[in-house]
Order: structure tokens, then C-alpha cells, then sequence
């Protein structure tokens, strides 16, 4: 399962076509009403083979499926501050995931954050020297302010809070889209210390006219020119005004790593990382929605309503982007776990739901036959990411998925598959699976 020329070559296959790499790799064919199953024993044996362990629930297993056990690989990419376990996704501009086993920690620690860039960070960053500009046609005051005038102007709040890139999940979409292919660890929810952003934009005078808040960052353009932004995104007045909504300075009582924005970023969580612009030198107040870069086009947007995959998308049908969809994830133990029979095996991870927060989790060893309730903790704040714990029985001897799967406090659960696909494969929320062999 280590060969790492045969996982891109199953992961090539079963982004192409599922169905068909099931039967190139397997010989399987499925039960054409269900599409669950193995029609032929040929196949069953081959895929059992493969994972060195009979598959006790394979009548449940759906078609087209990878299994967990080659849906993870252990190729590692350095990047100064940040630990190596970190998986590179883009190298230009830098991207790089958290594996889920790495993202153990209650509070994400600054060096597993991951990292989404749109453009080149600036270099020589004098913290000191470093201003914020306010400005818009819907502000009543335009000011500038250095960073240490907004530590001792505005009152400091500390939240926990969970932030995901967009197109987390991206990977798993069929057909593939030409973006960053994150797996499941574009997510963490570490703590930040900064002024709430509503405490600022109020001592400058709102209008009543405004709707949307932008912001501007010091990363220059990936292509180097110096009159095109890398991004410049926001979110509505309501998100803005939020109490959670901060000017950061600082993650886990320290200095926001270089990567991901020091000095000063803003942080809207339970919305798209995308929100949270990182290098933050301006904000403005707008009485439309912003039109910075990559607030047009099909950039963080999915279609108003289902389209048919792989269909272009006129950009009046696209909405968006705004809380994110409930999500879990096993950050222990590792997918490929090995437990003796009659052994029980004891799980735990994270769950999040946007805006909102998560009344359930449940694991299933059955391929989603059936389902057991998780011990579930409350957020330490709004927006923060919940853990959960549960220990877990097999019934026997083989090759078992371990899926877990969310269900939010309006009471929306996460599918079981991909869900909607869309042009830039963006809001990925199936549940979350590893392999465990039991001997």
C-alpha cells in the first residue's frame, strides 16, 4: 500500500472514472439498482488481496468507491515554521494541507495550520511600521491606523475559531476541476487575539447604506505585477459585525506565522478561509457587494440550483459562497490502523458547521448500513470546531472503513458521497473515512 507510482495511479484512475476504475483495478461490477456490492466474487477476492484482509460489510460498500486504505499517501513537503508532516498542494502560489492524524490537537498549533495563498507574501515585514487603512463610500471617517494603535485603541477578544478553505474536499470530485486538489485537511481552529471589526468600523461611523465590507492585502500578484491584486474578497455588513469577526494579530498567544499573515489578518470564521484576508493593509466599507478580485466570475461561488456534472455554468447562476456546510473528520487514529480481534477501537476528532453549530456524530464500520452515536462536546465559543470521541466493535477478522458523519443544529447531515458537483469543485462535505484492518 506504500507504493507510491501505484496510489497516483489508482488516484489518476478513480478521479477519470470510478466505475470503470473499479473494474480495470478489481474486476467489479455492482448491483445496478443499489450500486452497492460486488456482482462478481473475482472482484471481491481481488480488492481483498490488495488490502491484505477479507471485507466483512463488502455487500455494502458503494461502486466507484477508493478505498480509504489507498486514499492516503505519506508524501511530505517542508515549509519554514510549519511542521513537516505538511502535504503541498500548490508550490506556486504555496498550498499545503494538514494529514487528518495531524490535526489531533484540540487547538490547532500554529506550525499544522495549513496554508491557501493566492499571491506571493511580502518579505521584509516591519511589524511596526505596518498600517491599516479604513475607507469605502459607506464609512463617515477615513483613518489609518498602525498596529499599535489599534492594540491600545480597541479592546483585545481571544476566540477560538474554525477556518476552511472552500475547496477542501476538491479531490473527490468527478469530473476533476483544475484547482488545488485538497484531500480533507485544508481546515483548522486555532485561537486569535486581535479587535473585533466592529469596534473599529463603529468608531468611524457606519452608513446606513452599507452592505458589504472588502479588504486588501500586501501580497503582490502572482504574476508580479504590482497593479493586479492577488484577492481582495469580504463578506456582508450582518458577518462583518459579528462579535467573532476579528483584525487578528496573534495565534496561540504568539505572533501570526509569516504564512499565514503576520502581521495583521482578518478572521471570519465559519465562512471560506477566503473571507479571512491575510497581509490586511485596507478594509473598505461598500454600499454594494465588493468587487475585488475573485468576488466576480465563478470564484468562490457554486450554482444557485444543481447542474449537471461537468456542464458550464453561466455566471448569473452562480451564488455565493457564504457559511460552510457541517463537516467531520478522524484525526485518530491514522487511516491503515490495525487492532486484534474482539479489541475495541477508540476514535476521536473534530466536527464544525459554519455559522452554526453540531448536534450529532455518528461512526459507521458498515459502509453506512448502520450507524453509532459519538460522546460530542460543546465549541469552546461560537464558531469553534467541536470534538468527539467514541470507541468502536467488529465483528470479526478483515478490511473495515471507519466513515463519520455530522449533522448540524438546523439539522442537516453531511452525505455519505460527494455531494452537488460544481465547476470549481468547492463545499465537499462527505463524510470522512479511514481503514482499519482487524487480525
Amino acid at each position: 500500500m506504500k507504493n507510491k507510482s501505484i496510489l497516483r495511479g489508482i488516484h489518476e484512475l478513480y478521479r477519470d472514472n470510478p466505475e470503470k476504475a473499479d473494474q480495470l483495478i478489481w474486476g467489479r461490477e455492482v448491483e445496478p439498482v443499489s450500486r452497492r456490492g460486488f456482482l462478481k466474487k473475482s472482484g471481491l477476492w481481488a480488492m481483498s488481496a490488495a488490502l491484505g484482509a477479507h471485507i466483512p460489510f463488502a455487500d455494502n460498500m458503494p461502486g466507484g468507491l477508493i478505498p480509504a486504505a489507498f486514499a492516503d499517501t505519506d508524501e511530505s513537503f517542508h515549509i519554514p515554521g510549519k511542521h513537516p508532516g505538511l502535504i503541498v498542494v500548490n508550490d506556486r502560489p504555496v498550498s499545503a494541507e494538514t494529514p487528518a492524524h495531524l490535526l489531533d490537537d484540540l487547538i490547532t498549533p500554529a506550525d499544522k495550520l495549513f496554508i491557501r495563498n493566492n499571491g506571493i507574501p511580502p518579505e521584509n515585514i516591519d511589524p511596526a511600521a505596518w498600517m491599516l487603512r479604513i475607507e469605502g463610500e459607506s464609512i463617515e471617517s477615513h483613518a489609518q491606523f498602525s498596529l499599535e494603535e489599534l492594540k491600545r485603541k480597541f479592546k483585545h477578544y481571544t476566540y477560538q475559531l474554525t477556518i476552511e478553505c472552500a475547496g477542501n474536499g476538491r479531490s473527490e470530485f468527478n469530473p476533476p476541476v483544475p484547482e488545488g486538489q485538497w484531500t480533507v485537511g485544508a481546515v483548522g481552529c486555532p485561537e486569535w487575539t486581535g479587535v473585533r471589526l466592529r469596534d473599529v468600523l463603529e468608531s468611524l461611523g457606519i452608513k446606513d447604506d452599507a452592505v458589504y465590507i472588502g479588504y486588501y492585502g500586501r501580497d503582490t500578484h502572482i504574476s508580479g505585477k504590482s497593479s493586479l491584486d492577488s484577492i481582495s474578497r469580504g463578506v456582508p455588513m450582518s458577518k462583518a459585525l459579528e462579535d467573532e469577526t476579528l483584525i487578528a494579530w496573534a495565534m496561540n498567544g504568539a505572533d501570526m506565522p509569516a504564512m499565514n499573515g503576520h502581521p495583521l489578518r482578518l478572521v471570519c470564521g465559519g465562512w471560506p478561509a477566503s473571507t479571512s484576508g491575510k497581509w490586511l493593509s485596507k478594509i473598505v466599507v461598500r454600499n454594494k457587494i465588493h468587487d475585488g478580485a475573485k468576488m466576480t466570475g465563478l470564484s468562490y461561488k457554486v450554482p444557485c440550483h444543481p447542474v449537471e456534472p461537468g456542464s458550464n455554468v453561466k455566471d448569473e447562476d452562480m451564488c455565493i459562497i457564504e457559511s460552510m456546510p457541517v463537516k467531520s473528520l478522524i484525526t485518530y487514529p491514522k487511516t491503515g490502523a490495525m487492532i486484534k480481534a474482539g479489541q475495541k477501537l477508540s476514535l476521536r476528532g473534530h466536527a464544525w458547521a459554519g455559522d452554526l453549530s453540531v448536534s450529532a456524530v455518528d461512526i459507521s464500520n458498515d459502509f453506512g448500513a448502520t450507524w453509532q452515536r459519538c460522546k460530542l462536546r460543546q465549541p469552546k465559543n461560537r464558531l469553534a470546531w467541536q470534538h468527539w470521541q467514541a470507541e468502536l466493535d467488529f465483528p470479526g477478522p478483515g478490511y473495515y472503513e471507519v466513515w463519520v458523519r455530522a449533522t448540524d443544529s438546523a439539522g442537516k447531515m453531511q452525505p455519505m458521497v460527494v455531494p452537488g458537483w460544481n465547476p470549481k469543485g468547492y463545499l465537499n462535505n462527505a463524510c470522512h473515512r479511514i481503514a482499519v484492518k482487524v487480525t
